[in-house]
């Protein structure tokens, strides 16, 4: 099942500054940025540590490139802050489906494309007491490099 926090994501108004203050006061470098245009977000992925799994754990920036992308809408009502938290899975297809059988709004029908090459799926806040939550195959995991 879940092996660990993969990522925490936090929206932001300006991508550069944000990571800058994470390097600053931190020390934690951006590792990956990329454009998602599905999700209508550029971010970045900033790595914390390693986990006994081989996974890591990151801190992930989104900026939105468009105002009506879902973490556009987010920041509009809510301001920059944390916006979703993620667990990292061995088996993104097995886990959501385990899941949406208990009676939990799995929000994609099936696992999309996310950062890094990785497969992502999102569970539905109000199921999961007010916590965006993302579930996550990092690329490594299925044995491709993204």
């Amino acid at each position: 099942m879940l092996t660990r926090i993969d990522h925490i994501g936090i929206a932001c108004t300006d991508l550069e500054t944000t990571a800058a203050f994470y390097a600053r006061t931190y020390g934690f470098e951006v590792l990956h940025t990329e454009v998602n245009e599905e999700q209508g977000v550029r971010e970045a992925m900033l790595r914390i540590n390693g986990t006994d799994d081989g996974g890591a754990s990151y801190i992930q920036l989104l900026e939105p490139v468009r105002e009506d992308s879902a973490v556009g809408k987010w920041l509009a009502k809510n301001g920059e802050g944390v916006h979703h938290i993620a667990f990292g899975t061995a088996d993104v297809d097995g886990d959501s489906e385990a899941i949406r059988d208990q009676g939990i709004r799995v929000l994609y029908d099936e696992p999309r494309r996310g950062s890094m090459g990785s497969r992502i799926t999102f569970l539905h806040p109000k199921d999961c007491h007010g916590v965006l939550t993302e579930l996550v195959t990092a690329a490594e995991q299925q044995g491709t490099h993204g």
